[in-house]
């Protein structure tokens, strides 16, 4: 298993940079702890599973996750505890990273994963 630790910036950005710099291009992502600054999710509207409505949160969040490292690209779902003990969940798009930190517990596949 490998730790990516993101202490500020991009966490997407981050990780898949991260991942290029260990030669990494298919991967777990076991587990994702942290808390953002701001971040931006996306979920599928209910009559079109095809789409996607993007929403970006410019407020903190306490954060965990779990997805995939594919093709050297990080995808990953989200779950973000925010003010008022409420939980905003979906695909990851962005999370900017400062105030404390993220870590991404990763756990390199020998091959790509299916399609």
């Amino acid at each position: 298993m490998i730790v990516f630790e993101v202490p500020q910036g991009e966490l997407v950005d981050e990780l898949n940079r991260q991942a290029a710099e260990a030669g990494i291009t298919d991967a777990a992502i076991v587990s994702l702890i942290g808390a953002a600054d701001s971040f931006t999710v996306s979920t599928m509207p209910e009559g079109d599973a095809l789409k996607d409505t993007i929403t970006k949160y410019d407020l903190p969040g306490e954060m965990t996750g779990t997805g995939e490292i594919r093709n050297g690209f990080a995808h990953i779902h989200v779950v973000m505890g925010v003010e008022g003990d409420r939980a905003i969940a979906g695909h990851l798009h962005e999370a900017h990273i400062g105030t404390h930190f993220a870590r991404a517990y990763v756990i390199p596949t020998n091959s790509p994963a299916p399609r």
